[in-house]
């Protein structure tokens, strides 16, 4: 009886609950040092406000230099025995770890929706495609091969294998406040490093609902670290001796300085930055398919994803179609993203409202067309929040202002050509280069597109071309400094060196394994 109590007793401690479970967002958002969760010391605090409402959900900290190097020198510290563990036991963690996120999706995706404003359907996609790269990881003994070619020469062997780098660190922008940060430290750490991420300081909750997840799966203290901050903690990243290669997501300015300072410093960096990501629309399409997924890839999450089809491009008798487009995205509802019926959610902020209010009037300004105007919606449940309606700007040219730059917001930029040459001439006249789409049902004309166009991910009747984990996230250009990519093979590239090795065993040294008798004979 006392054994079953004890054995009950032991379950129960290892079977704990999320701590943030139920949307549970503690009133100040802490720092994780060698696998603890400890307030910050700061006297400087962000506000995380609920995009939906504007009302105080939890307190950033910008976590002191002390603070900041605790958490380098507890990561370094951990490198010292993670680093030697087999991929077979980092493979058993991460086993755990993508079954852990599974069971906890709901309860990561509600912290998105509170804090990043997202629908909950499009909340729990977002968690989704960032577990389907822990799933890919969990084959780390398999993607961690080396290589050997023996009797390269004369009793010479050559031997190499991937050994990892160190201590590595995150940067993570608030629009997949789940998915980016599992593109990061997973592989990071899977690769045998140790990490420090520092999650977006408008939504950290579920990066570090996340971490608390991969400690529960058996993460030792030390091997994921959490600091918090803006432009601080930037620096700090691209200048400590100690931090070996950084990994970022988002914007152009700041994903040009890490890249510029981090590289100075030494480091290896991948800089994720904008897109302005086209989807030419071919009149032989299936119009209602097409249709469709242009609104949902335009529209959905608010325009707030770095792969948005932000601008369609229309060739020829196509163009009849986008009545029939602004009609369909005029029916999406608009509300918090906790509500069921919601299709899409505000924008991230007041701020980033007004910019985008601003971009659409300049369209205007500058001769462009509104099929629908978005700048006037309203949802009465929720009168403060950060609303934007589907916005469809028709008869643009690409030096207007709205063109050139990344809206990040429901906005759907309309240009009409002539012909697939023109299309292909103007994306690859545009600087950046995330990705791109065509529809057609003409598999010739698909061929030349995808030959042709200047664009490092493209979809053939694919809205959002994100490629799976096996795979890897491949945008070129403008949208992208660095040599290797996120995740998949490029990942692995990333976040480890290759070590070779050049043996040489000479066989006349090799020690005899019997005693001689007979008479010594000169050969």
């Amino acid at each position: 009886m006392l054994g079953s109590r004890v054995e009950s007793m032991r379950l129960q401690q290892c079977v704990r609950g999320l701590s943030y479970a139920g949307g549970r967002v503690p009133p100040t958002t802490q720092n994780v040092i060698n696998g603890q969760w400890t307030e910050s010391s700061t006297d400087r605090w962000i506000d995380v406000n609920n995009p939906a409402t504007n009302k105080l959900v939890t307190r950033v900290p910008h976590s002191t230099s002390d603070e900041m190097n605790e958490a380098v020198a507890s990561a370094s510290e951990a490198f010292k025995t993670w680093s030697k563990t087999t991929p077979l036991a980092r493979q058993q963690i991460l086993f755990k770890y993508q079954q852990l996120i599974k069971d906890n999706i709901k309860d990561v995706a509600r912290l998105i929706t509170i804090e990043q404003g997202k629908t909950l359907p499009d909340a729990e996609g977002d968690v989704m495609r960032g577990l389907q790269v822990v799933e890919h990881l969990c084959g780390i003994p398999n993607l961690m091969l080396g290589e050997t070619l023996t009797g390269i020469s004369k009793d010479m062997d050559l031997t190499s294998w991937r050994a990892p780098l160190g201590v590595c660190a995150g940067i993570a922008p608030f629009n997949f406040p789940a998915m980016i940060p599992l593109w990061m430290f997973p592989t990071g750490v899977a690769c045998g490093n140790t990490y420090v991420i520092k999650p977006s300081e408008r939504d950290p909750t579920a990066c570090m609902a996340l971490v608390e997840l991969f400690k529960e799966a058996g993460c030792p203290d030390g091997v994921v670290n959490v600091i918090h901050g803006q432009h601080d903690a930037v620096n700090f990243i691209c200048d400590h001796p100690d931090i070996r290669a950084i990994s970022f997501v988002g914007g152009d300015g700041a994903g040009r300085h890490i890249y510029q300072r981090g590289s100075a410093n030494g480091k290896r960096v991948q800089s994720n930055m904008g897109a302005k990501n086209h989807g030419v629309i071919m009149p032989d399409a299936n119009r209602e398919y097409t249709i469709n997924q242009l609104v949902g890839a335009a529209f959905g999450a608010a325009g707030q994803r770095c792969m948005a089809l932000t601008t369609a491009v229309v060739v020829g008798e196509a163009k009849e179609w986008m009545p029939e487009v602004a009609a369909r995205a005029a029916k999406l509802v608009i509300s918090a993203g906790h509500e069921a019926a919601a299709d899409l959610g505000p924008v991230i902020s007041p701020e980033a409202k007004q910019r985008i209010h601003d971009l659409i009037q300049s369209a205007v300004d500058q001769g462009a067309d509104l099929l629908i105007d978005g700048r006037g919606c309203t949802v009465p449940e929720y009168p403060d929040g950060n609303f934007v309606g589907p916005t469809l700007i028709s008869n643009m040219t690409t030096d207007m202002t709205a063109y050139k730059q990344e809206i990040f917001g429901p906005v759907l930029c309309v240009l009409y050509v002539d012909t697939l040459d023109e299309a292909i001439d103007i994306i690859n006249r545009n600087p950046y280069g995330n990705g791109t789409a065509i529809f057609t049902r003409n598999g010739a004309t698909a061929r030349k597109f995808t030959a042709e166009v200047d664009v490092g991910q493209i979809g053939v009747n694919v809205p959002i071309p994100v490629p799976l984990p096996v795979m890897s996230f491949t945008g070129s250009r403008g949208s992208f400094l660095g040599d290797s990519h996120f995740y998949g093979k490029q990942g692995l590239h990333f976040y480890t060196q290759t070590k070779t090795v050049t043996s040489l065993w000479r066989e006349a040294d090799s020690s005899d394994t019997a005693s001689a008798t007979a008479m010594p004979v000169q050969r």
